[in-house]
């Protein structure tokens, strides 16, 4: 896996469009809707934005593996596809500088150990083989942990995971459990620890004689909200800061929607937690811990949470492996 420097025209096309569907959205009246974080004010989404950063910690930077420390880069893999806002996506003057909450926790975490970060963009199944292989160290992309994962991957926890529901305001559905989910056609992303839980609910509605979820798939968000508008889909279920971000940048459009409800991104009975993510076994994952802390108690966490609205979802300390959505 190589890092993309060039992209066609068409991608360009679809990146752009993806960006005024997500993050920079065209009211009735031609104007453009500014992105705002948590405080009120507009969000810089241009290749300029300003970069927060951590200092070098020397204790933990010395727990790297010496054949990093050596490289001096911390190479880091992302799944996110043409790009996933608030998580990582292309900024909106240059599509080689990507921005995002994943890109600056990554970052804040590089600059802990000392390293340069060394982004290494993929689909979501590229993501995972390029940390199979080794060529990435270690994977920061919105990755839920779940029992079946920890055979293959260890984790260094940082944010919680909540999924939601999200819908046409014109025409919400409702969703107080997965009840209300039979003969709804829902969009989810393949591959992903939703899916997962969205099979389980249909699979669960059949058992009681009802009628089943239709089950939809998509490449990328753009294609979600196109189907969305146009009623091919009833909701889709996603990870909340993706379906938040869209909510509050399509508010007052012709394409208003509205989020129906919300569930830990680990299923009942666990909380869902976001994570860090390397291969089985390789030592990274406890100096990345480490730095995850660090960055945690230094405030400079907090700063990034605050910039993409994503307050609610902070944690107070960095888990090795915590429990995660259970097996089937």
């Amino acid at each position: 896996m190589t890092r993309r420097r060039s992209m066609s025209a068409a991608l360009l096309t679809v990146l752009t469009v993806g960006l005024l569907a997500t993050g920079c959205s065209t009211p009735s009246d031609g104007s453009t809707q500014a992105v705002r974080d948590s405080t009120g004010a507009t969000l810089d989404l241009s290749s300029t934005q300003q970069p927060i950063t951590a200092p070098k910690n020397d204790a933990i930077a010395a727990k790297v593996p010496a054949s990093i420390r050596e490289r001096g880069t911390l190479v880091i893999g992302q799944g996110s596809g043409t790009g996933s806002p608030p998580f990582s996506f292309p900024s909106t003057d240059d599509n080689n500088v990507w921005v995002g909450d994943e890109v600056d926790i990554a970052r804040l975490v590089a600059d802990t150990l000392g390293l340069k970060p060394d982004f290494r963009r993929s689909s979501w199944e590229g993501l995972f083989l390029g940390i199979d292989s080794g060529a990435s160290d270690v994977g920061f992309s919105n990755i839920t942990v779940t029992e079946a994962r920890k055979d293959l991957y260890d984790f260094a926890s940082y944010r919680t995971d909540i999924l939601s529901l999200i819908a046409r305001k014109s025409d919400p559905i409702r969703f107080t459990g997965y009840q209300d989910l039979t003969g709804k056609t829902i969009a989810v992303g393949s591959g992903t620890n939703q899916e997962k839980i969205l099979v389980d609910w249909s699979e669960k509605l059949k058992a009681e004689g009802k009628a089943p979820i239709t089950i939809k798939y998509y490449q990328d968000v753009t294609g979600v909200w196109s189907a969305l508008n146009a009623g091919q889909i009833d909701a889709y279920f996603g990870p909340n800061p993706i379906n938040a971000f869209h909510d509050a940048q399509v508010r007052g459009t012709p394409n208003e929607t509205t989020i129906v409800g919300q569930v830990s991104g680990a299923g009942s009975g666990v909380t869902g937690l976001i994570a860090a993510t390397t291969k089985k076994g390789n030592p990274l994952i406890e100096p990345v811990r480490e730095a995850l802390d660090a960055v945690i108690q230094g405030g400079q966490y907090r700063e990034v949470l605050r910039r993409w609205n994503l307050d609610k979802e902070a944690v107070t300390s960095s888990q090795l492996n915590p429990p995660g959505l259970p097996r089937t």
